[in-house]
């Protein structure tokens, strides 16, 4: 009988904290749950008439590989404008979501035993996707640092493991669960240790057409030679649920790229390419008024959060704030969502379920309408003040 009746590298990994919590409180009567990274908004019309005509066009058939040619070419022309890149559609392979990109760019690169540097607090998927492909993990807290890596804390990761073969570092800005986002100083310092130390910059730019005070850089403009620059439509256009991400990148690496993308997937869902042609085409506006909601949103939690004792991050982009919790609540951010889901009806997500640094925060998405943002802000209030309270009360008594 064999003994290891499944692949160990899947044993040994879990469905993500993110998903279990938000399976497990949605079992709460009357929760208000600002757990998942999901705009609340829905797809723009023009998107959906266009999925209509392509199914009534029968258009139901297998599509190339890397996706119909005429999104491919959209989608460069599309992100060449926006982000001042330079992509050819050849670079281009269209992927279902970002999600599936970042799998199949990791299994493109990683050999046994090369090491894959990943900055937290992070949206975790890339670590257990390293260690999938039988690669290693260097994970590096960001928290001392503002939760930015900044090269000098690369090099000196670098150098305090000489005998790890280095493939890759991981960028994720804006930041999902901090807001936080690169500047442009930033990003070339890194470029260049990446550019010394020979290794790919893995930059997930997923909400990059949701910044607020300052303009998106994409690493594929600095270092487009050693950059896998992934994105998609999910955040920006509110297609999460449509599945289409890219891959951007050198033509060499999507040559090999689109070998594992078609192993997994074989091609994104045609229906879903035809959309995202109409999004990448006549939708360049469309995350303006979404964008514009948010920075509303974000500016009313600040306020009210800051004022319940919560220090956050500096959210500059994406739909979240990384807030630590307050003195007089319990540090361990497990005790403190399970305590106020059950008691105020509101659910977050662990900040120590985003890795070394997130212990002590909490995630809050604000991709919630405004009157949920409101009822649920009044009742983190609430129970902030009751566990202050009754701290204060048991000192005092103790004394």
């Amino acid at each position: 009988m064999i003994d290891d009746k499944f692949n160990t590298k899947i044993e040994q990994i879990a469905v993500s904290d993110i998903r279990q919590f938000d399976s497990e409180v949605s079992e709460i009567p009357g929760i208000i749950k600002l757990t998942l990274g999901e705009p609340d908004f829905n797809t723009p019309e023009h998107i959906k008439q266009a999925a209509i005509k392509a199914i009534e066009a029968n258009h139901s058939h297998y599509t190339p590989n890397a996706g119909i040619p005429a999104l491919r070419k959209a989608a460069a022309a599309y992100y060449n404008e926006k982000f001042n890149l330079n992509y050819q559609p050849e670079q281009v392979v269209t992927t279902v979501g970002a999600t599936e990109g970042i799998a199949a760019s990791l299994q493109t690169i990683i050999n046994p035993d090369d090491t894959v540097i990943v900055p937290t607090p992070i949206f975790p998927i890339y670590i257990p996707d390293t260690k999938i492909n039988e690669g290693n993990v260097i994970l590096v807290d960001t928290s001392a640092d503002g939760f930015i890596l900044t090269a000098q804390r690369l090099q000196k990761v670098i150098e305090e493991h000489p005998l790890a073969r280095i493939k890759a570092v991981v960028l994720n800005y804006p930041s999902n669960p901090t807001g936080v986002t690169y500047t442009r100083q930033q990003l070339e310092e890194i470029a260049q240790v990446a550019r010394d130390y020979d290794f790919w910059v893995i930059s997930d730019e997923i909400y990059a057409e949701l910044t607020y005070q300052k303009k998106h850089i994409s690493m594929g403009e600095i270092l487009p030679e050693k950059t896998i620059l992934l994105t998609g439509l999910s955040k920006s256009h509110a297609m999460t649920g449509w599945r289409v991400g890219y891959i951007l990148g050198p033509e060499d690496f999507c040559e090999q790229v689109v070998k594992s993308h078609q192993y997994m997937v074989t091609s994104p869902t045609s229906v879903s390419q035809y959309a995202a042609l109409e999004a990448m085409t006549n939708g360049q506006k469309d995350s303006l008024l979404m964008k514009k909601e948010y920075a509303k949103r974000r500016d009313f939690l600040l306020k009210e959060l800051t004022g319940a004792g919560f220090a956050t991050a500096s959210p500059d982009g994406a739909f979240y704030l990384f807030a630590k919790i307050p003195a007089g609540c319990a540090s361990d951010s497990w005790t403190f969502v399970r305590s106020l889901a059950q008691e105020a009806k509101v659910a977050l997500i662990p900040g120590v379920s985003f890795g070394p640094g997130g212990e002590g925060y909490v995630r809050i998405s604000y991709a919630a309408s405004m009157e949920k943002l409101q009822q649920a802000a009044a009742a983190i209030k609430q129970y902030v003040a009751r566990r202050t309270n009754l701290k204060e009360t048991k000192t005092a008594n103790h004394k």
